[in-house]
């Protein structure tokens, strides 16, 4: 191939995937595109995704059509060199580099860096793509306060290069296109990160820990209107042998719909799960949502943030319901504890059902989870919620009552090992002080893997957070 193509392979999009849907190409053969451009949509069993190209050019071909699975590592687009003079940012310290021209520490040392991850595979270069791969570099001295880290301008900023002279260093130029992407993704200001890599070069941990900072509370996003979806139409005159029906429809399962029942096989086939449930009288908490919302209209926790800070204060207190179940190769067996809780919670969009989880949430107060619970459901809404975001819960509530149904049989999030779910809340008779009154009732189910802990303990964590419910301000006194 001649060395003026660059290929750009579809990288692994999530933690250990192997393929994805191409869902649509944003580019088409002749166009100009540059370093950072959206070039495709693809759909992986986590999120939908914007691919941007780490290359700047002429496209020459498109590996793939509208609707195909491609496998990773597989060749995604394939891309003629732009001139020099129209050479990307990211493209330009490199090149300045190699041609002989004098070069800042800084931008050398930041521009090994990314040859280097691009090769290896760090994981730093393609953000959220887990990508197999080597060290991470360490900062080696303090940042300059004259190097600034700033979003990729429209035009380049680097002036073209005279023999002889020294290229300012500017890191911008060699920070990864989907570094900058998912910063602007998440409304994370680049110039506020300290970056951890060589010359203090902003890596992909850099922004994640920014992402996973305690943010202002950020209204969810309304549901869009469900297309429908994608359904292949059955051969003319197709009989289903066995009902002698003629078959309607044939639709592929892939994307997250292929995840969800994936993994709800694992958990029914590897997971010997019991069940507990009881009804509570949720009138106590109601009323003082109730008042607490006449106080700050605007500024009032969620009933789901209450019921989560409930939730995490329980299972600091039954801490084997917050574990994970492990077996080895050699097969022997360990339960493993987490010095913190990721709570998970379900979600449901137009791609299918997600489950965000709220990192270190054993530290929040109910608004901060609150706050936390809308941002999550917008981007799982969106589909731009991270691997990270949808794969690191510890234990999952899931608020099944907004469905119009008092109860469940849950089956566990794998690899989790429980699962809270909280019905409707309707007006029922209960008995209170020995008379008969109407009160607002709903039904907690507890679903856990036997193996980690007994009923005993199931119950007692049940019953603290049932008891939470039915007497908040005290509650939340001790907590």
């Amino acid at each position: 191939m001649s060395s003026d193509m660059q290929v750009f392979k579809l990288p692994d999009l999530g933690e250990g995937l192997t393929e994805a849907e191409l869902v649509n190409w944003l580019v088409a053969v002749g166009d100009e595109i540059v370093v950072d451009q959206p070039i495709a949509e693809v759909e992986t069993a986590k999120s939908m995704v914007e691919v941007p190209s780490p290359y700047a050019g002429t496209v020459a071909e498109l590996h793939g059509e509208a609707g195909q699975t491609l496998d990773v590592g597989k060749p995604l687009i394939s891309i003629a060199r732009a001139g020099a003079a129209s050479g990307s940012p990211a493209a330009a310290a490199p090149a300045a580099l190699s041609s002989g021209i004098e070069a800042s520490p800084a931008v050398d040392a930041a521009a090994e860096t990314y040859r280097t991850e691009e090769k290896a595979g760090s994981g730093n270069v393609l953000i959220g793509y887990g990508t197999p791969g080597g060290a991470t570099g360490g900062r080696t001295r303090p940042r300059k306060a004259s190097v600034a880290v700033v979003d990729r301008p429209a035009e380049p900023v680097l002036e073209p290069a005279v023999a002889g002279t020294r290229i300012p260093g500017k890191l911008s130029a060699v920070i990864s296109p989907l570094v900058r992407k998912m910063a602007r993704d998440h409304g994370v200001s680049l110039d506020s990160i300290e970056g951890s890599g060589a010359s203090g070069l902003i890596m992909r941990r850099d922004v994640e820990a920014a992402i996973s900072a305690p943010e202002a509370p950020v209204a969810a996003a309304p549901i869009a209107e469900a297309p429908a979806p994608a359904v292949a139409s059955a051969a003319a005159g197709a009989v289903d042998g066995r009902t002698g029906l003629a078959v309607s429809a044939r639709t592929p399962v892939r994307g997250v719909r292929k995840a969800v029942a994936a993994n709800m096989t694992k958990s029914r086939s590897e997971i010997p799960e019991a069940t507990v449930w009881v009804d509570v009288d949720a009138t106590a908490l109601l009323e003082m949502r109730a008042e607490l919302k006449k106080r700050a209209p605007h500024d009032t926790p969620g009933l789901l943030a209450f019921i989560a800070r409930f939730v995490t204060a329980g299972l600091k207190k039954y801490p084997a319901l917050n574990t994970r179940f492990e077996t080895a190769a050699d097969g022997s067996q360990e339960i493993v504890g987490f010095d913190g809780i990721n709570l998970g919670f379900a979600a449901q969009t137009d791609r299918g059902l997600v489950v965000p989880s709220v990192r270190n949430a054993h530290g929040m107060s109910a608004r901060e989870l609150d706050a936390e619970i809308r941002r999550l459901t917008a981007v799982a809404r969106d589909g731009k919620a991270t691997p990270t975001e949808l794969g690191s819960g510890t234990f999952t509530l899931n608020n099944y009552g907004v469905f119009g149904v008092d109860g469940s049989a849950a089956i566990i999030n794998y690899p989790e090992v429980a699962m809270l779910g909280v019905g409707r809340i309707i007006d029922k008779p209960w008995v209170v002080n020995g008379e008969l009154a109407v009160r607002k009732v709903t039904e907690l189910t507890l679903a856990f893997d036997h193996r980690v802990c007994d009923g005993e303990t199931a119950a007692g964590f049940l019953r603290y957070v049932a008891d939470a419910i039915e007497n908040p301000g005290g509650a939340l006194a001790d907590m």
